[in-house]
């Protein structure tokens, strides 16, 4: 039976495949000789209950530019994929809540959804590290700012984000002497209506921002540490942070491998772990990276033993 693998994502045309993770994975689709469907969340849509989508069925090839090609385009249930990839970059907005509720009726139909829908509508991205509480820096999550303040002046040094950005953006770091630290409570929690997460500040982000990949309860054995660049406090790569490929060291790896194992049992097949120091910041199951960049440095697979996993969910 051939497989029919769907792909919601950002748009094929935009990405740079030298970096793109799901580029990646559709390659390796390829070679095991999936079908692959192409489609964004706006073709998505529900009609008297169906899932459905309005899809481009592509083939991918591992060049500069004409680096994909349409092969046919239909219009298709979305019960009738063998296997449905969520992609989409965050922000986790209403528009990606909304596509979730459309995968959900996709798996009620026999359709194999990776990562499992109610697993992303469940565990935002900075929340879900509060499950794991061990393992994490000192964290408030609020939207009040006299919390924010007693948490400054508690560790002195701290950083302040919002629970659903993504690559960087809007993360503060306010030091000792608190210089616009009301401020940035009132933009960061919109007057104190919206939530936000408040860590403290950790030096070893010198050292980088690593993201570790789980795939199916496994720790992969390198990862991806992305160093800040000048006087930057953030690590992300699209914050202008440089990326060095590394074999994950033995603290982290047992702090991982006690996250790793409870995730296949939650639907989550394939996680990118954020650690600073031996502390994790972040746990992404909306659309991992880094696959790229870490094959380049290391004889891995990465999107080899993700659909292995799949595949053993099939039979």
């Amino acid at each position: 039976m051939t497989i029919k693998l769907g792909i919601v994502m950002d748009p094929i045309e935009s990405i740079n495949i030298k970096k793109d993770t799901t580029f990646a994975m559709m390659l390796e689709a390829q070679k095991r000789g999936y079908e692959i469907y192409y489609m964004q969340i706006g073709d998505l849509y529900i009609t008297n209950g169906q899932p459905r989508a309005t899809v481009t069925r592509i083939s991918v090839q591992e060049k500069a530019s004409d680096y994909y090609s349409i092969l046919a385009q239909d219009d298709i249930c979305l019960g009738d994929l063998t296997v449905l990839l969520m992609r989409k970059d965050p922000p986790v907005d209403s528009q990606f809540i909304y596509a979730t509720h459309i995968f959900s009726l996709a798996k009620d139909l026999g359709t194999l959804v990776v990562n499992d829908p109610q697993a992303l509508r469940d565990f935002n991205e900075k929340l879900f590290t509060s499950l794991y509480s061990d393992f994490i820096p000192p964290t408030l999550v609020t939207s009040n700012k006299e919390r924010i303040k007693a948490f400054h002046a508690a560790h002195k040094d701290i950083i302040v984000k919002p629970l659903d950005g993504m690559g960087g953006t809007s993360i503060f770091r306010v030091k000792e002497d608190g210089v616009n630290l009301g401020v940035i409570c009132e933009i960061i929690t919109s007057n104190e209506s919206v939530h936000a997460m408040v860590q403290a500040y950790m030096p070893e982000i010198k050292l980088g921002d690593k993201r570790i990949l789980l795939v199916d309860g496994e720790v992969i054995p390198y990862c991806l540490a992305r160093l800040p660049s000048g006087n930057e406090t953030r690590g992300n790569l699209a914050a202008g942070g440089i990326g060095q490929s590394q074999q994950v060291n033995q603290q982290d790896m047992q702090v991982a491998q006690a996250i790793a194992k409870d995730m296949p049992d939650r639907g989550i097949l394939f996680v990118g772990l954020d650690m600073i120091g031996n502390k994790v910041t972040e746990i992404n199951i909306t659309s991992p990276t880094c696959v790229r960049e870490i094959e380049a440095a290391y004889d891995i697979n990465i999107c080899a033993k993700l659909f292995d996993a799949i595949e053993k969910r099939l039979h």
